[in-house]
């Protein structure tokens, strides 16, 4: 699992620099932050790599609002695209970009079966 750091937001746009020797991970994959909400909650913000700056660095996308990110925040390298659950189960369901629940009935586990969009 490969770890690196925010560098830079710019609205929804964010860099992230990974170590040198750790590579860096491919366009379309899914990295992740954990940001700390005024409440104490805890949300998962997720980021699509869009360009391999180069240096060590990548250029993202958020899906969720970038207020309140820090440079030097930890992010993680999931090593696969943004994916969905699918299956019978999921027909008629609501979700978001994210693969989310969002018609406020049972969220999938995070063992469901998935797939990348």
């Amino acid at each position: 699992m490969r770890k690196g750091h925010i560098v830079q937001v710019i609205g929804p746009v964010v860099d992230v620099g990974f170590p040198p020797d750790a590579g860096l991970p491919d366009i379309h994959d899914a990295l992740v932050l954990e940001k700390k909400r005024p409440n104490g909650e805890v949300e998962k913000i997720v980021l699509e790599v869009a360009l391999q700056i180069g240096e060590g660095e990548v250029r993202t996308i958020a899906m969720q609002s970038t207020d309140g990110l820090q440079r030097g925040t930890e992010v993680i390298d999931t090593g696969g695209p943004i994916s969905v659950p699918v299956g019978v189960e999921t027909l008629g369901r609501v979700f978001n970009v994210l693969g989310d629940t969002i018609d406020l009935k049972e969220p999938f586990p995070e063992s469901y079966p998935r797939e990348g969009i």
